[in-house]
């Protein structure tokens, strides 16, 4: 194989590595929404961040944990818009989607708060 096919194909094979990371501010933005998904007091825990099913999307795998409770596995797929790629469009948990006034709200008065930085649980 001749240096410029090897040059080649470690740039495809580098280019395919970060095909597989999901945005860090989208990452970000999703792990900020994760606070309002939980009861009150309840610690989370992200165990995983990984792309989404939709194209422009995150999948924030996370535990739910609660004095006197066993951990709680959880998951939330944040969903981004083509406006900007941190504009969140859609939120869905394993309990179902946020609606539309709640993600209207959660969008405009709370992740871009310093208490929503304050409750960030971190990329795990």
């Amino acid at each position: 194989m001749t240096a410029s096919r090897l040059a080649a194909l470690a740039a495809l094979m580098s280019l395919a590595a970060c095909a597989g990371n999901p945005d860090a501010e989208q990452a970000r933005t999703c792990r900020r929404a994760l606070p309002t998904l939980v009861p009150a007091g309840a610690r989370i825990t992200v165990l995983r961040t990984a792309p989404g099913p939709q194209e422009r999307s995150i999948r924030v795998d996370f535990s739910q944990e609660r004095e006197g409770r066993s951990p709680l596995p959880r998951y939330a797929v944040c969903e981004f818009s083509g406006m900007s790629r941190t504009d969140l469009s859609g939120l869905t948990s394993d309990r179902g989607p946020v609606g539309g006034a709640a993600l209207y709200l959660l969008k405009h008065y709370y992740l871009d708060t310093p208490d929503a930085a304050l409750a960030d649980p971190g990329p795990g």
